[in-house]
C-alpha cells in the first residue's frame, strides 16, 4: 500500500481533510480567459491515474467522482444511496451473497450501455490485477452475470460486515474500454457520470466539461471544470478576498475570522471522517508502560491546543471513531471523554518519575504542519516538568520509511492522520489489527486477550447491532490503555463568492467538489 498521497481511505499525507483548493474563475464567468469555465486548483499535486481501479489518491478521484458514476454514491449525510444500481441489493446465504439490479439506459460516455458484467469487471479487477485498490474488493469470492441487469457477488464464507457502507460503492467502469487499452484508459478514462473526460496536460491541469448526453435526470449547470495543482494557502485566500477566485476549500485556522467578516464571501463547513492521532510505540522503550503513555497524556491539554491552533477547522475526538461516523453507531462518546487523561502535569510528572527513566526525552516524530504544532506544544509541556521531548519534523515518505519500524531508537510517538469512511472498521482493523503492523501501523499493540480476534470478528459479521456489540469492548481498550491518543477530526472546509449558488462541503473528500446532485447543482449567477 503506496501512502505517499492523501486516499479515499488513509494517512492523511497533509494537515487538511480536504485538499485545499480553490475554484478559479472571475465573476459571471470571461474574466479569467477561460469563459464560463470553473477552475478547481487542488492543493496537491496528483499522481494522475484516472482510471478508479488503478487510482488510489484523494485529488484524482476529485476529478473521477465527476468523470464516473458508482453503484452506490455517498450523499450529503454520508449514507450510500443507489446510483447505477436500482435499488437496495437483494441479501441472501446469511449476509454472504448481494444480487444487485441496474437501472436500465445507463449510458457510457461512448454510448455503450452500463451492464452487470461492468459492475462485475469493476469489483474483481482490482484484486485480479493486484491494484492498490485491491483490499477492498478481496473479500470477493466470485461474481455471476445473470442478465445485463443483475448481477450476483458471493463474498466469502463469512460476511464482510464493511460490505454495505464501503464496498458497495465501487466506481463502475467500462470493461470493454478499459482493458483494451488501459494505459490510454488510464489519462483519458470513459465513464458515465455527469462529466467527460476532455485533456490532461500532465502536472499541469485536467478539464473536464458536461456530458450533455448524461443518463440521469440531473443536468450540471456548469459546462466545464479545470483542475490545477497549486501550493499556496496564502495565495488561495488572498484570491478569494479580491474576487479573482470562485470558491476556496480547506481553509486555513488563522485566516476563518478573517473570511468570515470579509464582505461577499460565504463560509462552509462539514464534519470529515478523518482521525488525527498520536500514537506510541507499544514494541520497546518506556512508552510500552500505559503509565507512561498516561502521563504524557496528562502533561498537556489537547483541548486547549484545539482551541488555539485548530479550534475553527476541526472538533476534539475521544475515541478512534470519528464523531460523523459516530452519529451513525452511537457509541458512548461521552464515556470515552471522560476516561481520557486530563491536562495535570503534577500527576504527569508523579507517573513519570516512578515509570520512566531519568533522562525520559522521548523522540517525537511528525509531519509538518498542526500535528507539528501539536508535538511542539507536548514537547513544551514536557520540558516544564522536567523532561522534554526531541521533535523531528519529517517529510512524509522518511516519516512513513520510519515510523512502521517500531524501533525505540527511531521514535517513542509518532503523529499521523487517517482517513475513513461510515463504518468502524475503516479505523480499527488497519489502525489496530495486529496484520497490519508494520504496514499501517508501527505502533506494534499486543492489546488484551481477545483484542485482535475481536477486531477481525467485526469485520467477518453482518448486522450493525452485532458488531456495535463487538466493537465497543474494542474502541474502550484503545481509549483506556492508549497505544493512540485521539486528538482531533478536521473539517472539510470552503469559502465561496455570494455569486456561487448551491455550493456546499461533503463530508468525504473526494466528494469535493460536489458539483451535481439530488441536493445541489452548483452555478455562477
Amino acid at each position: 500500500m503506496v501512502l505517499d498521497y492523501p486516499t479515499r481511505r488513509r494517512l492523511l499525507a497533509s494537515g487538511a481533510a480536504v485538499s485545499a483548493a480553490a475554484l478559479a474563475g472571475c465573476i459571471g464567468g470571461g474574466g479569467s480567459g477561460d469563459g464560463d469555465r470553473f477552475h478547481f486548483t487542488q492543493e496537491q499535486s496528483r499522481e494522475e491515474q484516472f482510471d478508479p481501479v488503478v487510482s488510489n489518491d484523494a485529488y484524482s478521484f476529485q476529478v473521477i467522482q465527476l468523470v464516473f458514476d458508482g453503484l452506490y454514491e455517498f450523499d450529503e449525510g454520508l449514507e450510500l444511496q443507489p446510483k447505477l444500481a436500482a435499488g437496495e441489493p437483494t441479501v441472501e446465504r446469511d449476509g454472504t451473497r448481494y444480487i444487485f439490479e441496474l437501472v436500465e439506459g445507463a449510458t457510457f460516455h461512448n454510448g455503450d450501455e452500463v451492464t452487470a458484467g461492468d459492475v462485475a469487471h469493476s469489483f474483481t479487477a482490482p484484486v485480479e490485477e493486484e491494484t492498490e485498490n485491491a483490499s477492498e474488493y478481496d473479500m470477493i469470492e466470485s461474481t455471476e452475470v445473470i442478465d445485463d441487469y443483475q448481477l450476483q457477488v458471493d463474498l466469502g464464507e463469512e460476511p464482510y460486515g464493511p460490505f454495505e457502507l464501503a464496498t458497495m460503492g465501487v466506481t463502475v467502469v467500462p470493461e470493454s474500454v478499459r482493458t483494451e487499452d488501459r494505459d490510454a484508459f488510464n489519462t483519458d478514462p470513459v465513464g458515465s457520470g455527469p462529466f467527460e473526460f476532455a485533456d490532461l496536460q500532465e502536472n499541469e491541469y485536467v478539464d473536464v466539461e458536461r456530458n450533455d448526453d448524461y443518463w440521469d435526470d440531473l443536468e450540471p449547470n456548469l459546462e466545464q471544470v479545470r483542475f490545477v495543482a497549486h501550493e499556496d494557502p496564502a495565495g488561495r485566500v488572498s484570491d478569494i478576498r479580491a474576487g479573482d477566485t470562485d470558491v476556496i476549500a480547506g481553509i486555513p485556522n488563522d485566516d476563518w475570522d478573517v473570511l468570515e467578516n470579509e464582505d461577499g464571501v460565504t463560509l462552509h463547513s462539514a464534519e470529515s471522517p478523518t482521525f488525527m492521532y498520536m500514537a506510541f510505540n507499544c514494541n520497546e522503550g518506556p512508552t510500552t508502560s500505559p503509565e507512561v503513555r498516561q502521563a504524557i497524556a496528562h502533561s498537556f491539554s489537547m483541548q486547549d491546543f484545539i482551541e488555539s491552533n485548530a479550534g475553527n477547522v476541526s472538533s476534539p475526538m475521544y475515541s478512534p471513531i470519528p464523531p460523523v461516523v459516530n452519529e451513525v453507531w452511537e457509541f458512548p462518546e461521552e464515556e470515552y471523554q471522560e476516561m481520557l487523561p486530563e491536562y495535570d502535569p503534577d500527576q504527569a510528572q508523579s507517573l513519570l518519575d516512578e515509570h520512566a527513566p531519568d533522562d525520559f526525552t522521548p523522540t517525537i516524530i511528525t509531519p509538518e504542519g498542526i500535528r507539528a504544532q501539536l508535538a511542539e506544544r507536548i514537547a513544551t509541556r514536557l520540558d516544564e516538568i522536567g523532561y522534554g521531548a526531541d521533535v523531528q519534523v519529517l517529510d512524509f515518505a522518511t516519516l512513513v520509511d520510519t515510523y512502521t519500524s517500531g524501533n525505540a531508537d527511531d521514535y517513542q510517538m509518532y503523529l499521523l492522520g487517517w482517513t475513513g469512511g461510515p463504518d468502524p472498521d475503516y479505523y480499527l482493523y488497519p489502525l489496530f489489527h495486529e496484520s497490519q503492523a508494520g504496514t499501517n501501523q508501527g505502533h506494534y499493540y499486543g492489546g488484551s486477550d481477545g483484542f485482535h480476534e475481536a477486531i477481525a470478528e467485526g469485520r467477518n459479521s453482518a448486522g450493525q447491532e452485532e458488531r456495535y456489540d463487538i466493537y465497543e469492548p474494542v474502541i474502550r481498550e484503545v481509549v483506556e490503555q492508549l497505544p493512540v491518543l485521539p486528538a482531533f477530526t478536521q473539517d472539510n472546509t470552503m469559502a465561496s463568492r455570494d455569486y456561487v449558488e448551491d455550493l456546499q462541503a461533503h463530508p468525504e473528500v473526494t466528494r469535493n467538489p460536489t458539483l451535481v446532485a439530488e441536493y445541489t447543482n452548483v452555478s455562477m449567477e
